[in-house]
């Protein structure tokens, strides 16, 4: 995995509407004093401004901060107290616009995932935004790091085979976000339809 690199910030400059499909493919990856594990994102979520769904409709806030820095940055938050969810920030600064990764397929370092977090079946590894980071052990200690940046503890790489993993893993779904109660109506939800890992179809 040495020759992979991160995508650059360049990327992330769009809109998250723009952004969440085009992260489907690439690796998301987490360094540990164990090596790096991790693996294909294959469902991601929009949230955008004037979106009553994004964290940073209402204002800006300590929790949402990351959401207003940079793009290529993370956005962690937590959920119920306990749940983290992994986000990359989208757009220029001050726009607040991150993309959600709602699952990822398991290809690299699956025994320190499987470590992180023990289940019965492969498929419910990291099929799930607080599934993915139980098991990649992404918390809040990670909100506002580099994700364009080879040495920093999580980042996304490039898939120089993304062509041929989309083939593999087609169809590519557009459908409406899951798990919220505003404008859940909005198709901003992507994923591929030939992964087991995507978290409901």
């Amino acid at each position: 995995m040495a020759n992979l690199s991160p995508l650059s910030r360049k990327f992330y400059e769009p809109s998250a509407e723009v952004v969440a499909p085009e992260l489907l493919g690439h690796f998301l990856l987490r360094s540990t004093p164990d090596g790096l594990c991790g693996g294909v994102i294959v469902e991601t979520e929009a949230y955008l401004v004037g979106d009553p769904a994004c964290h940073a409709y209402v204002r800006q806030s300590p929790r949402n901060q990351s959401m207003w820095g940079d793009c290529g940055n993370a956005y962690v938050y937590l959920i119920y107290g306990y749940h983290c969810c992994f986000n990359a920030v989208c757009g220029k600064v001050g726009v607040a616009e991150a993309v959600l990764v709602r699952a990822i397929e398991p290809t690299i370092g699956i025994e320190i995932l499987q470590a992180n977090r023990k289940v019965l079946r492969p498929r419910d590894l990291t099929n799930g935004p607080a599934k993915l980071c139980a098991a990649m052990q992404i918390n809040r200690e990670l909100d506002g790091v580099d994700i364009c940046d080879s040495s920093s503890s999580l980042f996304i790489a490039q898939n120089p085979d993304r062509s041929t993993l989309l083939a593999q893993r087609a169809p590519l779904v557009q459908t409406t976000r899951v798990g919220i109660s505003k404008a859940e109506d909005w198709p901003l939800r992507w994923y591929l339809g030939g992964s087991e890992f995507v978290s409901k179809r």
